[in-house]
């Protein structure tokens, strides 16, 4: 049992590691491109700090345990809305101004992402046509997210000529290195989840509801703490939705090509209705386009309560 509780972490911390590397690279990538900060949160930070969730949810799929995608999933964007939005409110000090073009936009196509993934799991499978849905959502959203998140404005020197950036290739070696790190991390954090599991006889998914999903935010709630300090607050928040809306799109639909994904009894009759209760919750909070420390207070004991809830499922 000790084994196989440091391999789990000793792999998480490598995952996480090479996540956090892999995102910033990827990052200046986005900018020599042409993106604007916001898309950049969105897409492709977003989808960085949720590589730990898709790397793992993959294998676990293709090694026959795919129950640990459908708990990560729903683990993972109930911290998202609850602990890291939560977390992130507070350390803004006033509370955080979502005033942005693309902002309720992408509300939209979070909500929209978590009632989709919702109406698939109520079966207790997501089989690969299903799949095909959930990634034909996501490719609409990619579209928006490259279409109205590209520079319109050629940046200038001085002598009013174009400024000409070489391309950063120390960071696509970055991102290739990274891209390793991460799946040997991914690989052998699915096998410390599966081994922890049987010793305490549960189901590997509650594992991944908890322990795993919460690790796997920790990218997140770096990106944002150090997001929120510089006070880019759209790339905070575009973090957050945009991981969001590619953990329940992406992530089941690439993982159902490699087999059907179960979902347990247990996560359909109270942990889905509580994800789709998180999404909307967020959603309504965030009609004003500010979050206040006040708000982000409630958010932080609507996960205190998840964790408790889950916790129970253990004993």
């Amino acid at each position: 049992m000790a084994l196989s509780v440091l391999i789990f972490f000793g792999s998480l911390v490598l995952l996480l590691l090479s996540a956090r590397y892999f995102t910033g690279a990827a990052e200046k990538l986005g900018l020599y491109i042409g993106l604007s900060p916001f898309a950049i949160g969105v897409f492709i930070v977003g989808i960085g700090t949720s590589l730990p969730e898709l790397v793992s949810g993959i294998l676990a799929g293709a090694s026959g345990n795919s129950e640990i995608v459908s708990g990560n999933v729903l683990g993972a964007n109930t911290s998202n809305i609850f602990l890291i939005m939560g977390v992130m409110t507070l350390l803004s000090g006033k509370g955080i101004d979502l005033g942005s073009q693309y902002i309720m936009v992408d509300l939209h196509f979070m909500i929209g992402s978590a009632f989709l993934l919702g109406l698939i799991m109520m079966d207790g499978e997501i089989v690969f046509t299903e799949g095909i849905f959930l990634l034909s959502a996501y490719g609409i959203y990619a579209y928006f997210l490259l279409k109205s998140g590209k520079k319109a404005k050629i940046e200038l020197d001085e002598k009013h000529q174009p400024i000409r950036v070489s391309f950063p290739l120390t960071e696509l070696l970055v991102v290739v290195v990274t891209s390793l790190g991460i799946y040997i991390g991914a690989d052998y954090t699915v096998k410390g989840i599966v081994d922890i599991a049987s010793f305490l006889r549960v189901p590997p998914s509650l594992i991944s509801l908890t322990l795993l999903s919460l690790g796997t935010t920790l990218p997140e709630l770096a990106v944002g703490i150090t997001a929120i300090r510089q006070g880019k607050q759209e790339i905070a928040v575009g973090n957050i939705t945009g991981s969001c809306v590619f953990n329940a799109l992406v992530i089941p639909g690439a993982v159902s090509a490699f087999g059907d994904i179960l979902v347990p009894e247990y996560l359909i009759s109270y942990f889905l209705p509580l994800f789709a209760v998180a999404s909307v919750f967020f959603y309504l909070l965030t009609q004003d386009k500010k979050i206040s420390k006040w708000e982000g207070l409630l958010l932080l004991v609507f996960y205190g309560f998840f964790i408790s809830r889950a916790i129970a499922e253990f004993v």
